[in-house]
């Protein structure tokens, strides 16, 4: 990222610079000397090699990085200070200098987080919590995912929780902050189904990650039917066992499967697969529209299928 954060001022300064009058010129040293990012390092593995040793050449590479990044922030809030008062050539670069200079001042501040970041984690080894740590400095909003999964360990986005009916109907997303526990979602997920329709689901199906003693009970609490969650570790006692073998439970976990199909839905047809807008909400827009979009298919599917039944029973009289 510092090496992402060097290219981005230099790329801004020169459209800066383009739109500036060229009565007075402003003197902005960058650092041009040889650098190699840390995501470019090339490494002579051999038998010979210890991990001491590469560990020692990769905190060096580091050092030098974040050395030339910090020189790269310094003129950067250089040229805010001195183009306070720049004037442009025409309108247009009137007003497009004080958004170059924000623009600026906007990833000067980025550059601090990922210097601090990168001295405390690589410099001073240090532990440092997700929250605080910054992973793209175009999309500083992106959480750190872990799904336990072997292929994908690490993943960057959000976790968006979706819940959908029996119709095949989105009826509630949320994106989430971090990287909560599924059976974070639970307790919340009930309320925003009792606000939109008045009362508890009748079925509530999820994976075993959703379970846990204290959300079984909620949801028996607010009035919910049949709780299909799959217990999660420990010992199963012969009750529970015996309600998991239950038509019931089975039912609804068939019916909880579906919502794989209608995620890879979502993926694929819906565009929910890759977020090409900038920025948290509008993260959250394109995210809504993808499921829009799936609920006017559905609904359109819905009512094509009505319309169909009730032409076969005329033909049928």
């Amino acid at each position: 990222m510092s090496w992402s954060c060097k290219r981005q001022w230099i790329w801004v300064w020169k459209m800066a610079r383009n739109f500036a009058w060229t009565r007075r010129s402003y003197r902005v040293t960058f650092i041009t000397r040889p650098t190699t990012p840390c995501y470019g390092m090339s490494y002579a593995w051999s038998l010979v090699w210890s991990a001491t040793s590469e560990k020692q050449s990769q905190t060096e590479k580091y050092r030098e990085l974040i050395e030339v990044t910090e020189e790269v922030v310094n003129s950067a809030q250089k040229v805010v200070e001195q183009t306070r008062k720049a004037r442009g050539k025409d309108v247009l670069a009137e007003l497009a200098i004080p958004e170059l200079r924000k623009e600026i001042g906007h990833y000067c501040e980025l550059g601090d987080r990922v210097i601090d970041q990168a001295r405390r984690r690589v410099l001073e080894a240090e532990q440092v919590p997700n929250a605080e740590k910054i992973y793209s400095i175009f999309e500083p909003h992106t959480d750190l995912i872990k799904r336990g999964k072997v292929q994908t360990p690490l993943e960057f986005g959000h976790k968006v929780f979706l819940a959908e009916s029996a119709q095949g109907l989105i009826t509630q997303y949320v994106v989430l902050e971090g990287n909560p526990g599924d059976d974070q979602q639970v307790e919340p997920s009930l309320e925003r189904h009792k606000e939109t329709f008045g009362h508890a689901p009748e079925l509530y199906g999820s994976d075993r990650g959703f379970f846990s003693e204290k959300n079984v009970k909620s949801c028996k609490q607010k009035g919910v039917k049949v709780v299909c969650i799959p217990q999660r570790g420990g010992q199963k006692t012969p009750t529970r066992a015996k309600y998991e073998k239950s038509p019931d439970f089975k039912k609804g976990q068939r019916f909880r499967a579906g919502i794989e199909g209608r995620i890879s839905v979502l993926f694929r047809g819906r565009g929910m697969k890759r977020c090409l807008a900038e920025g948290r909400k509008r993260f959250e827009l394109w995210v809504g529209a993808a499921v829009i979009a799936n609920n006017l298919m559905r609904i359109a599917a819905l009512l094509t299928k009505r319309s169909s039944r009730k032409r076969r029973k005329r033909r049928a009289a």
